[in-house]
């Protein structure tokens, strides 16, 4: 990704007003993540680039007025175009997704910058967060406690940097953070700054890796600033957010009854077997109106 320019961060300042009172402020709690829009292409055999134009508009179609894109809608050729689409479909952007490096200083350094430049670019559309995954180790192996430690000094490190930007860093998970008995997740949760590491948490790949979701999400409690809402029935991802594996019910009411208010982001995601019987913009339509009656918010 492209460095920015002094005078690009200036435009983009400047663009941050119009866009706010076009858009007002931020009403909704409900997102939706932009990764089934890259599984849509590749099921067509198509790039993203040959999507774009069909499913930025989308999200707003099936009732959804925040989207969660992640860095691959912005590479150089794609920025401008995801831009506007962004802008022309009256789509806000509460947070950004950027995963990378962790426990490797310098590979570190590098996901900081990048996370903190698309922050940037995002920041006119309402951006006041980003959503970092660590990414595992090559080979699937686990991380060792030194490299463990290292992590978390440079996720104090990042979430400082995007603090002092105006930015709040959510770590993310998948299912290598809940290996034996989500050792890695716990590391963080126990060795980093609640002030400057907070979490994103992906209920079902807390499922997916065996852990217990309403647990995971007891136990993080005020850290946890976003949730990912997705659902399977024995593992198999569904094709649209309904009752499954993940009880969402036990989960709102938890929510509810503590307070807390986290951004609740639709991300639908098909595996090879997962039976897809209707177009997308009907499941992520669908996926929506769950949502709102399970939580009690509107999107």
């Amino acid at each position: 990704m492209k460095h920015v320019t002094r005078r690009q961060a200036l435009l983009a300042a400047a663009a941050a007003v119009p866009l706010q009172r076009a858009f007002g402020e931020q009403t909704s709690r409900i997102a939706v993540e932009a990764y089934i829009f890259q599984q849509y292409a590749q099921r067509s055999h198509r790039k993203l680039g040959d999507v774009l134009d069909e499913v930025v508009p989308m999200a707003r179609q099936a009732g959804f007025r925040n989207i969660e894109l992640n860095a691959e809608f912005f590479a150089p050729e794609l920025r401008e175009r995801t831009l506007a689409l962004v802008k022309g479909s009256g789509l806000r952007m509460p947070s950004v997704y950027s995963g990378g490096t962790l426990h490797e200083p310098e590979a570190a350094k590098a996901t900081a910058a990048r996370a903190l430049e698309l922050a940037k670019i995002c920041q006119p559309f309402g951006c006041i967060a980003v959503v970092t995954n660590a990414d595992p180790k090559k080979g699937g192996a686990e991380k060792t406690d030194a490299e463990l430690a290292i992590q978390a000094d440079e996720m104090n490190r990042m979430g400082r940097l995007l603090q002092a930007n105006g930015f709040e860093l959510r770590i993310h998970n998948h299912t290598p953070e809940m290996v034996n008995g989500a050792r890695e997740w716990h590391y963080t949760l126990q060795h980093t700054d609640p002030q400057l590491v907070r979490l994103c948490l992906d209920l079902d790949w807390v499922h997916q890796g065996d852990q217990d979701p309403l647990g995971l999400l007891k136990l993080a409690g005020k850290r946890v600033r976003e949730i990912h809402v997705r659902n399977s029935r024995e593992k198999l991802w569904l094709e649209d957010v309904e009752d499954g594996d993940v009880d969402y019910r036990a989960i709102a009411e938890y929510l509810s009854r503590s307070g807390l208010r986290p951004l609740i982001v639709v991300e639908l995601a098909y595996r090879e077997k997962t039976v897809v019987t209707r177009p997308l913009e009907q499941d992520l339509a669908r996926s929506r109106q769950y949502t709102e009656r399970i939580f009690g918010l509107k999107a």
